[in-house]
């Protein structure tokens, strides 16, 4: 019996910690904690383990744990469904491209192109000024920001995805298995589905894990720029309300960071893993 493969230390740790931030974002609300916008003027900075209060306050008297409670479900929604429909919306249009070529190829890679040129900061700021303007009388209009930053940054993720699928795609094309298939007359779509969608799906996988740690980190950027989340509201915004206060009371800013850095570092080293699994399934076909 050949023994089992252990896993590294570095995927245990990684997976711990994601399991951890997806349980705080399911489970939240079941937790006894304040409300992440409740504001407790009585504690107004408290250190960790102050009136119940685990992880202290913010100088605003913001509960620090509820609101990395409350930043999980935000942070990890939008980069969860960014992520979700540019692999989708990508993947489908790359390998698309790679199968079909011809014209078909040449206008969605012409697409590709085009958007990869459009920063990412100048079109959330179009799109936050457009479609999430101040109403007159001071409330906002329009769409939720939450919304516009899925909107936008699935717009940046559809290229770059959309490019790897369809490399991946023509990789596979190739292969000898895929013109066996073609010789003896087994249908377009057949091959498309059988023979070269579960093969490049593996490889944007791996791809997906290292964009859901940009989406996070982009997002914090956003907020500091005042086109991220309400305020508070995500791991980012809780970075950007609390940056003016860094040189009186550093710890309020250095919390959502330090979580943001974990959870980036977990999701890349979750890309990298499955990235080299995959380098030894495609060296073994």
């Amino acid at each position: 019996m050949a023994k089992q493969r252990r896993r590294p230390l570095g995927l245990i740790l990684s997976t711990g910690w994601l399991s951890l931030c997806l349980l705080a974002a399911v489970l939240g609300d079941l937790l006894p904690l304040p409300a992440w916008n409740n504001f407790d003027f009585d504690n107004l900075s408290a250190p960790i383990f102050t009136n119940g209060h685990w992880l202290g306050t913010d100088p605003d008297g913001a509960d620090l744990l509820s609101g990395l409670v409350h930043g999980a479900r935000v942070s990890l929604g939008i980069s969860f469904v960014s992520v979700l429909a540019g692999s989708i919306i990508g993947g489908f249009l790359g390998v698309l491209a790679a199968y079909r070529r011809g014209w078909i190829d040449a206008v969605i890679t012409m697409y590709f192109n085009v958007s990869l040129a459009i920063p990412i900061i100048v079109l959330t700021l179009v799109m936050v000024a457009i479609f999430s303007t101040p109403k007159f009388d001071g409330s906002s209009g329009g769409l939720p920001r939450e919304m516009i930053l899925v909107i936008s940054l699935t717009l940046v993720l559809v290229p770059i995805l959309g490019l790897l699928a369809r490399s991946s795609a023509l990789s596979w094309s190739g292969r000898d298995f895929v013109m066996v298939a073609e010789s003896i007359g087994m249908k377009k779509r057949a091959i498309l589905w059988i023979h070269i969608v579960p093969n490049v799906l593996p490889a944007m996988m791996s791809i997906a894990f290292l964009a859901a740690g940009i989406v996070i980190v982009v997002e914090g950027g956003l907020a500091i720029l005042g086109a991220g989340a309400a305020p508070g509201a995500s791991w980012g915004s809780m970075l950007a309300k609390n940056q003016s206060y860094f040189t009186i009371d550093a710890y309020p800013t250095l919390v959502p960071a330090a979580v943001i850095a974990l959870t980036v570092m977990a999701l890349n080293y979750f890309g990298d893993y499955f990235r080299t699994v995959i380098d030894d399934r495609e060296s073994r076909i």
